[in-house]
């Protein structure tokens, strides 16, 4: 039995990704995919059912990568944590903070995909199911700590989902916008000093 050429995959994931970054998803043409990968339809629709499943392909490493992060952040145990813990976890860290944008700027392309080019496929609501997912977390970190009487205790995770979703806003837009890593950079230091969830949640000092 013939053994597949997978040499060309690369290529077709790179041409893929050009095209749907200038084109979006709904817009891209397999033709010209194919066209800048050097292979023939045929050899595009041996691999991928079709448009969707290449995209999804396409950005497949960095939703991995998110979504591992996220279950590495979340899936800690809140009602092991100390007092100190809980409040330090709501910090508007620097450091962490910038982490957060080199991990997504280091994957900006994938994810400009995620947030602008994907309607039409399953990944159309990711800024929404993103958020979504975060909230779950941060959600048990909030009740864990309200059932201790160390913040306000009026706040829901409906509401904590509109205060997450206009964090991670401010995340996506310079990825929206292309900002340089410099810009980034300087918009960090605004964005933490624009969200005092300490002064917000009325955590204890």
């Amino acid at each position: 039995m013939a053994v597949a050429d997978r040499s060309i995959d690369p290529r077709i994931l790179e041409s893929a990704r050009t095209e749907f970054l200038a084109s979006g998803f709904e817009k891209a043409s397999l033709k010209t995919i194919c066209e800048g990968a050097g292979v023939t339809t045929g050899a595009l629709y041996k691999r991928y059912k079709g448009k969707e499943e290449l995209f999804c392909a396409v950005v497949e490493q960095t939703v991995s990568d998110l979504y591992e992060v996220a279950h590495v952040r979340g899936d800690k145990d809140p009602t092991a944590m100390s007092n100190q813990e809980l409040i330090k976890a709501w910090d508007m860290d620097g450091a962490d903070m910038m982490w957060w944008f080199r991990f997504l700027y280091d994957r900006r392309d994938d994810f400009y995909l995620l947030l602008s080019c994907s309607q039409g496929t399953r990944y159309a609501n990711f800024p929404h199911d993103w958020v979504e997912l975060l909230t779950k977390a941060t959600s048990a970190y909030l009740a864990e700590a309200q059932r201790r009487g160390l913040c306000r205790n009026d706040v829901e995770p409906a509401e904590l989902h509109i205060l997450l979703s206009a964090f991670w806003t401010t995340i996506y837009e310079p990825f929206i916008h292309h900002f340089t890593w410099e810009q980034i950079e300087a918009h960090c230091r605004i964005v933490c000093g624009l969200f005092n969830w300490h002064g917000a949640l009325h955590f204890q000092k």
